[in-house]
């Protein structure tokens, strides 16, 4: 295990289900590969734009000209595509907002899902590129979602795993912090979540 990448989405600092645990994860990791680069990209510090016409472009354009232009809109998705690639497992801590993820996360995925960078279209589908890696999803939600009536509604775990299957990385695990908005429930979110922790296989 060379390096660690942890991506942070939630604005709620210490108060944050999803930071917690991900700091839990990111301590074990540390103890566990002292050698490891541990690398946390904090999406609320360090805020990723959303695409605009010009990175769009520059991802799309086959004309060196045109692509010499472009490269300083390229610059912030060549370096979050280049930590993804260096890593050999991938931290993601995210709430549930509305039933899906921030924006600030999926902004984050719009950088680092590039043709060319991190799949390849080939033939009439697609190959991940980005194989051989793990990734630990770190979740929380003010409802239950991981099963019973309300499993349904949940679109941040399936779409999580679909767009790293995508890409390459279909070794992933998860750890939540659910019923954080109910009464009976939310003590013991976070604890039941820190027990899942240590059980990862990592």
């Amino acid at each position: 295990m060379k390096q660690i990448l942890i991506v942070q989405s939630s604005p709620r600092g210490s108060e944050s289900a999803s930071r917690t645990l991900a700091g839990k994860v990111g301590a074990r990791l540390k103890a566990q590969y002292p050698g490891a680069s541990v690398v946390e990209r904090d999406l609320v510090r360090d805020k990723v734009p959303h695409l605009d016409e010009a990175i769009l472009r520059a991802m799309a354009t086959r004309d060196p000209v045109e692509a010499e232009t472009l490269k300083d809109a390229l610059y912030l998705s060549d370096q979050l595509t280049e930590e993804l690639l260096a890593s050999d497992l991938l931290v993601i801590a995210s709430p549930m907002w509305n039933f899906g993820i921030p924006s600030s996360l999926k902004a984050w995925i719009d950088h680092v899902v590039r043709a060319g960078k991190t799949f390849n279209y080939a033939g009439a589908g697609v190959e991940g590129l980005v194989k051989g890696k793990k990734a630990v999803l770190v979740l929380a939600s003010g409802g239950v979602f991981s099963e019973g009536p309300w499993k349904p509604w949940d679109t941040v775990e399936p779409y999580l795993r679909q767009i790293l299957g995508f890409i390459g990385i279909d070794d992933v695990q998860t750890v939540r912090a659910e019923g954080m908005n109910i009464p009976s429930l939310a003590i013991y979110a976070v604890p039941n979540g820190e027990k899942a922790v240590e059980t990862l296989a990592i």
